[in-house]
């Protein structure tokens, strides 16, 4: 397949992404509610992809964002530093002294274990990046004077605010009109767009997005809420996901929208919350593919499989323009994402291709 890359020499980063990174807190091993300590990490839906392509697969990528301009936020800078992710793009943010003006928003996560699923509580009302809007950032600096290869930003992003939605507009046309790559991750949450107008709402937006986007990322009912477009023959509940049905719906989107070069998902079912059964497809030049089975995989942490997955997905993408090769890049990383806590990868891209090419767990000496 021919993505028509912008050429690297040409721009400065190879990708970059636009949305919320949050301060995450997980009480490790217990529970939110009685937990007496937590570990800090970062995390976003958008940016833990920039970062295992940075991390992971070496690119070069920045992320655009915005901080409240306090110690929290310098908190989270010195986290994305550590990634190797750049910080050059953020925008910081006026506040006062308790956050009316703006903050910076907090995800509480705990892991679940066997029988008792993940669970997430989140805080992130009137935070800096769901109160920016699009003259708060210059694209055309960032996508014409600076260069990016490859944008990603997904429907967690837009659904934060009425603000957001039109700043995920605004830097997805600019971005195609200067040649850059676009993938969105559909990302679904009824509770976020309940404040904004609901599904009605959510299709409204996304369908306008999708007319710009390249690959598009999101499951079953992503497609669904976000784009109108019903797969036969799934059950209510979503627990298995019908492969024919959704092959067939897709055909349907690479219908509606002409431009999607790519539409990939991850395949879960959760057998417990410490083993999923995990793949994903990803269909390219009308052709769908299918990557290798994780039957029976342990998991350590869930958060951001499918982010890292995300990232494995593009990278393959933008190094082998091969479809089959990228969602299989895409699985085998979330795949290693998961055995490791935290939003973010852990994992090398060696690691990554020796999961893919058959490698077991025996100790490493």
């Amino acid at each position: 397949m021919n993505l028509n890359l912008r050429p690297a020499n040409e721009c400065k980063y190879d990708a970059v992404s636009l949305g919320e990174v949050m301060l995450r807190l997980d009480p490790g091993e217990g529970r939110i509610r009685t937990a007496r300590s937590f570990r800090a990490w970062e995390g976003g839906g958008e940016y833990n992809v920039v970062r295992g392509l940075r991390r992971c697969f070496g690119l070069n990528t920045g992320v655009i964002t915005a901080f409240a301009d306090n110690e929290v936020g310098m908190l989270m800078e010195d986290f994305i530093l550590q990634g190797g992710v750049d910080t050059s793009l953020i925008k910081w943010m006026k506040t006062d002294g308790i956050g009316r003006i703006c903050r910076n928003g907090i995800n509480f996560t705990e892991r679940g274990f066997g029988i008792r699923g993940a669970v997430g509580c989140s805080d992130r009302a009137n935070t800096a990046i769901s109160k920016a809007t699009p003259e708060d950032f210059d694209f055309d600096y960032i996508f014409g004077e600076l260069g990016a290869r490859w944008l990603h930003t997904g429907g967690i992003y837009a659904a934060l605010s009425e603000q957001s939605c039109e700043t995920v507009l605004a830097a997805i046309k600019t971005a195609k009109k200067y040649g850059t790559v676009v993938s969105y991750d559909l990302n679904y949450r009824p509770s976020m767009w309940s404040a904004i107008g609901g599904q009605a709402k959510a299709q409204e937006v996304n369908k306008e997005i999708a007319k710009y986007v390249d690959v598009m990322i999101g499951n079953e009912e992503d497609f669904t809420a976000c784009l109108g477009f019903e797969i036969e023959g799934n059950d209510a509940n979503l627990k298995e996901l019908n492969l024919d049905g959704y092959k067939k719906m897709i055909n349907e989107a690479a219908k509606t929208y002409p431009n999607f070069k790519a539409v990939a998902t991850t395949l879960r079912t959760v057998r417990t919350a410490t083993v999923n059964d995990w793949s994903a497809i990803c269909w390219a030049d009308g052709e769908i593919y299918k990557a290798k089975d994780y039957k029976g995989l342990e998991i350590m942490d869930r958060v951001g499989g499918g982010d890292s997955f995300a990232s494995g997905l593009i990278y393959g993408l933008m190094t082998t323009g091969d479809a089959e090769a990228a969602v299989n890049y895409g699985a085998a990383h979330g795949a290693l994402a998961m055995t490791t806590p935290g939003d973010t990868t852990m994992a090398s891209k060696k690691e990554v291709e020796a999961i893919m090419g058959g490698a077991g767990a025996r100790v490493q000496r």
